[in-house]
């Protein structure tokens, strides 16, 4: 049996989406915000993008979740998962079956934004594990954390390092955010992926395969299909580059040509420079002691850190 909330309408999203576009074509530089890629072609091409040889850290955290999903669930002494941006749930169920073996979890609350295929996933988690409470909740986790199911011995799981999306400043607002909807003991289990050779990082958000571009360009169809605009996304180029300073990568759609682009539903134009770059995405890369203080700034301590065989990638279980 699924429960599910939904804080979140398609007329919601549909505002969400004109607001962003609306200031991401207005500003300087330009930008739009990565959430936007995800529509059923978007998931598609980053499932694949997971599976490329360049792509690490899908399979780093795989790993250190096939080894460690025993001692996570040991250390947390949690009885309820909630997962925030759960999208399919695969590596959900490591995390399950290791609180299985412990008693069994009370109840695992997914949080993502997309509602049809989040009950989707729901059911088949619910399916494969009778007796689990599952509460699926369609909603944004930067917007609707305090109207998140509370009950239990909670763990929040933010895995795949979707934490990098965000810059340091969205970081502490989310993290303090966060913190005050939690009691104190109950635990986060944060994926963050770590700085690694350059060179590394690069091919990693630019495959020869060119599957990365494809997934870059997919929110110029998007923005054409729900707000009627006429971006060609063969005018823009792929881009990515390692920001050292930051310690983050950028991904950018560069204008092979001048050019204008219309937005029917916002009536607005906008002039593109040949050249010209718009970010789409940053994905920060973290050291342990950068993230443990972030954390510490906002009421959590680092308690366990792990991480794959080769260094790449880390979870990290904090308590509030």
């Amino acid at each position: 049996m699924v429960r599910t909330d939904r804080h979140l309408t398609e007329d919601d999203l549909s505002k969400s989406l004109r607001r962003d576009v609306a200031e991401g074509l207005a500003a300087a530089p330009k930008t739009l915000p990565p959430k936007w890629f995800y529509d059923e072609r978007g998931s598609g091409l980053f499932e694949e993008i997971t599976r490329l040889p360049e792509y690490y850290p899908t399979r780093a955290e795989r790993a250190i979740l096939r080894a460690c999903s025993a001692g996570i669930a040991r250390a947390s002494g949690a009885d309820t998962l909630v997962e925030l941006g759960a999208g399919s749930g695969e590596k959900t169920r490591l995390l399950l079956e290791a609180l299985y073996e412990r008693g069994g979890p009370a109840g695992y609350v997914p949080v993502d934004v997309s509602g049809d295929f989040l009950e989707e996933a729901a059911a088949r988690i619910a399916a494969d594990h009778p007796g689990l409470r599952v509460h699926a909740v369609v909603a944004d986790f930067e917007r609707h954390l305090p109207l998140l199911p509370t009950g239990g011995r909670r763990m929040v799981a933010m895995l795949g390092s979707t934490i990098g999306n965000q810059t340091p400043e969205q970081r502490a607002a989310f993290l303090g955010d966060l913190r005050g909807t939690m009691e104190e003991g109950e635990t986060l289990l944060l994926g963050a992926d770590l700085v690694k050779d350059p060179a590394r990082l690069v091919a990693a958000y630019d495959d020869a395969q060119g599957v990365t571009a494809e997934f870059n360009r997919n929110v110029l169809r998007v923005i054409d299909r729900e707000l009627g605009a006429d971006f060609d996304p063969a005018l823009f180029e792929h881009v990515a580059v390692w920001d050292p300073d930051r310690e983050w990568i950028e991904m950018r759609l560069r204008a092979r040509t001048a050019h204008r682009v219309r937005v029917e539903a916002l009536d607005m134009e906008a002039d593109f420079a040949e050249g010209e770059e718009m970010r789409t995405e940053i994905s920060s890369k973290f050291r342990k002691e950068g993230i443990a203080s972030e954390l510490a700034q906002a009421g959590f301590t680092l308690e366990h850190w792990w991480t794959d065989p080769e260094g790449d990638f880390s979870l990290l279980l904090a308590r509030a």
